[in-house]
């Protein structure tokens, strides 16, 4: 495997002293985990942040070995991550994707609407202007996945919220059932802030 791609990192988890291995999502590959040397150390802490966007450089001399990746940042997330609502969200929806998507399946379509939903998030001057695109992006993932569905109407923030909360159940039972983690408790604490707002 060779890939020089624009990634999104979904999540990194510490690996030996000083490696991470990334997960991260591509257009043209999917969900792809790379060992990322260095990833712990101070240059590159900042870059495998959930959220940021990066230029992925990803090597494997073949199918069954986790390829090695090197990651240069292009847009950093990190500053809403000090915000408790973008925080949730940005948290929220990376973790989703990478429970849920199968690794090295392109789905193109995810990969561009988490990067406007990830801008949304990180721009909107409030949740009311991407609470909508939040909720049409868990569609979209069911969708591309084979779950297919109507995506529940939103309007105002009370009734997005309402139709977040219908699809906690078609979630947790196709998409995050039998997962490792607990993806679903980063869904209630951003439905909980949401709430409080609304």
């Amino acid at each position: 495997m060779q890939l020089k791609a624009p990634a999104i990192v979904l999540a990194a988890r510490a690996h030996g002293e000083n490696a991470v291995i990334l997960r991260m999502l591509t257009q043209e590959a999917g969900l792809v985990a790379a060992y990322v040397a260095g990833g712990q150390g101070r240059r590159l802490r900042p870059v495998v942040i959930p959220g940021n966007a990066i230029e992925a450089d990803i090597r494997a001399r073949s199918a069954s070995q986790l390829p090695f990746g090197k990651v240069e940042l292009v847009t950093s997330r990190a500053p809403w991550l000090n915000e408790p609502l973008p925080a949730a969200a940005i948290l929220w929806v990376t973790a989703l994707t990478a429970t849920a998507l199968p690794e090295r399946n392109p789905y193109p379509s995810l990969y561009d609407a988490l990067g406007g939903l990830l801008d949304a998030i990180c721009h909107a001057p409030a949740a009311r202007g991407w609470a909508p695109a939040l909720l049409s992006y868990e569609a979209l993932v069911l969708r591309e996945l084979g779950y297919g569905g109507m995506k529940p109407e939103a309007g105002d923030l009370p009734q997005t919220l309402e139709a977040l909360r219908k699809l906690a159940p078609a979630l947790e039972r196709y998409l995050l059932a039998d997962r490792h983690g607990d993806a679903m408790s980063a869904r209630g604490r951003l439905l909980e802030r949401l709430a409080r707002i609304a």
